[in-house]
């Protein structure tokens, strides 16, 4: 599916990609217009249904496509093989800035979707989203070694703190619009430095 748009120059891929998640993640997906999208990628509206058939079409491969990018970074970054907590979420959350910058509407692209009600997408949107919504409400404690922890800690307690103020904290920047990605990257680094020295040893 969409080979024509995979036989596009990777620089017009991405200026395509780009503008249908900066559009898409500002409204509905009923009142995002196509041609806004074109317009905003650089290239008629007519040559963009030469890539995607309808809205429906572009609106699903936009989501698909940033459910992949997501889980190409995370595993290119090394975070599912560190075994320090700590480590691991950073490591995420630079792959998560790294795509911020190439791609800087697509978490909000995703954020709406997940939320988005139209009867024209929902039930095929529901069946991408529905793996990642099992992942989201899975806290389970990763393996951790209590020794390492001041003692009566409850590991299960900390995971699940840091897991909702990280999902907190990026929803309120995600909300704010345009991610400021420098200060997303500060602003993460003291909140894993202010957990270490408040749970480690």
């Amino acid at each position: 599916m969409n080979e024509k748009f995979y036989q596009l120059p990777e620089e017009k891929q991405l200026r395509i990609l780009n503008a249908g998640f900066r559009v898409f993640s500002k409204s509905t997906y009923r009142k995002s217009p196509m041609n806004e999208i074109a317009a905003e990628a650089g290239i008629s509206k007519s040559l963009l249904f030469f890539y995607f058939r309808n809205k429906k079409e572009l609106y699903l491969f936009l989501m698909k496509r940033a459910e992949e990018l997501t889980m190409e970074y995370l595993s290119k970054s090394g975070c599912y093989a560190e075994s320090d907590i700590f480590e691991m979420m950073y490591k995420g959350l630079l792959a998560k800035t790294e795509m911020m910058r190439k791609y800087p509407d697509m978490s909000l692209f995703a954020l709406k979707s997940y939320y988005e009600e139209d009867e024209e997408v929902k039930d095929e949107l529901q069946k991408i989203i529905a793996p990642y919504r099992k992942l989201s409400t899975n806290k389970s404690l990763p393996k951790l070694d209590p020794t390492l922890f001041k003692d009566g800690l409850d590991l299960n307690m900390m995971y699940q703190d840091m897991f909702l103020a990280s999902e907190g904290y990026m929803y309120q920047m995600q909300n704010q619009g345009r991610i400021d990605v420098d200060r997303v990257l500060m602003d993460y680094r003291k909140l894993i430095d202010f957990w270490k020295d408040l749970y480690l040893k």
